[in-house]
């Protein structure tokens, strides 16, 4: 079938509203991603008719039981996790992050080493930044280039050393876009012996995650970036999460999920984060090339579509945005290269802030970010910290071209006056 945007559009209830009788155009996508239906529904029938805790023998307990145990399934599948019982869920990639970071560098020494990059949220930063401080670990940085907007991964190579403990590493930059090489981040880190720790955060809207194929230790997302509730997932290599400690209360047994479940998890939004992983196979059945029957094939098929549809809205903006005076772009350019990057397109223009820019926009309803986006190195690193960042347009597989002109028409108007 036709890619139907209208199809999937009518999916999506916020996208049906407006302001002062236009249509609100959601471009703020990286920092959360509207939801469809499909995952309300599914996510209200949990609160409804599986409310209740695991290990009972009545009904609406085993009920919930089986709602979990599915909920890491699709988990595992969405990843391509090698063994059952490597994925599990928490409130936030940050909070995994925080409490991962602490289990994972408890055995390290004074004077171990662990790489940080230059082009990471910081929620991939600061909790190692915090666990070096607490352990005396010594940080080095992967620097990028401000002309590629990329890693070169010689660089990270020359940073390790024996005493390298540890690599964190962004998949996709929530601000330049960039698609980073984790395989090759993976084998670097392996040769010294090191764990690699993945930030696939603003990846996972966009494309499909293969751990077996990365060869990476870690690897966390958060499913209200791809069209789910507000829930974190983590997966973890079995041999590496079985020789971590875990910070857990006595009566949890030590098997792989549960022994790094802190607590009761959230039934409705394991359930939501289960429907949003369908949605994405929905689309691959669909939309997308002849698939499988199995999950993986369908959402495999569903990712190639939107970044076939993608990077045409892609291509638009950034072609449109390359006209303006004074505007530059933070990120590829080069039609020919979108295949290395994510839709998420960052700009800054000469003579006038994000903020007037993001504000005069949200006024007719384009709503879209400003500021640094909790991207502070690379906004440090190009300069543009203490200058209010940059303005950021995120376009997904449910926006329009009728919406990125609309956007761009507007974006001219007020950085030409």
């Amino acid at each position: 079938m036709a890619y139907d945007i209208d199809r999937i559009r009518a999916g999506f209830p916020a996208l049906q509203r407006d302001l002062d009788g236009q249509p609100i155009v959601f471009f703020d996508n990286p920092a959360g991603t509207q939801v469809p239906r499909s995952v309300v529904e599914r996510m209200k029938e949990a609160m409804f008719y599986k409310n209740a805790n695991l290990g009972g023998s009545f009904g609406t307990s085993v009920a919930a039981e089986q709602l979990v145990a599915e909920a890491h399934c699709a988990g595992e599948l969405f990843v391509n996790a090698p063994h059952s019982g490597e994925v599990f869920f928490g409130q936030s990639m940050t909070t995994l992050t925080f409490g991962m970071s602490r289990t994972i560098c408890a055995d390290f020494a004074p004077g171990d080493e662990i790489i940080l990059t230059r082009m990471d949220h910081d929620a991939n930063v600061a909790p190692w930044l915090m666990a070096a401080e607490d352990r005396g670990l010594v940080v080095r940085w992967l620097d990028f280039s401000e002309e590629s907007f990329e890693f070169d991964l010689g660089d990270l190579r020359r940073l390790v050393t024996d005493r390298t403990r540890l690599i964190a590493f962004g998949y996709a930059s929530n601000v330049t876009g960039t698609i980073n090489d984790v395989a090759g981040a993976a084998q670097i880190a392996r040769e010294c012996g090191a764990q690699l720790f993945v930030d696939a955060v603003q990846y996972a809207p966009h494309g499909l995650i293969d751990v077996a194929a990365l060869g990476c230790d870690y690897l966390v997302c958060s499913a209200y970036k791809f069209f789910g509730p507000h829930y974190g997932m983590l997966w973890g290599r079995r041999d590496r999460l079985q020789a971590l400690r875990a910070y857990k209360v006595r009566a949890v047994s030590d098997e792989l999920p549960g022994r790094f479940t802190t607590g009761t998890t959230n039934r409705e939004q394991l359930a939501g984060v289960h429907a949003a992983i369908d949605y994405l196979a929905e689309l691959g059945a669909n939309y997308g090339r002849p698939a499988g029957p199995d999950l993986r094939s369908r959402l495999a098929a569903g990712y190639e579509a939107m970044k076939a549809y993608e990077d045409g809205l892609t291509q638009r903006l950034i072609e449109g945005l390359l006209t303006m005076p004074g505007v530059r772009v933070l990120g590829i350019t080069d039609p020919a290269n979108l295949s290395r990057r994510v839709s998420t397109v960052s700009f800054v223009a000469d003579g006038i802030s994000a903020p007037e820019i993001a504000s005069a926009l949200s006024r007719e309803g384009i709503q879209l970010w400003d500021g640094h986006n909790y991207a502070l190195e690379i906004y440090r690193k190009l300069g543009l910290l203490e200058a209010g960042g940059g303005v950021r347009i995120g376009p997904v597989h449910y926006n329009t071209t009728q919406e990125v002109d609309r956007t761009l028409e507007r974006l001219e108007q007020v950085i030409r006056s």
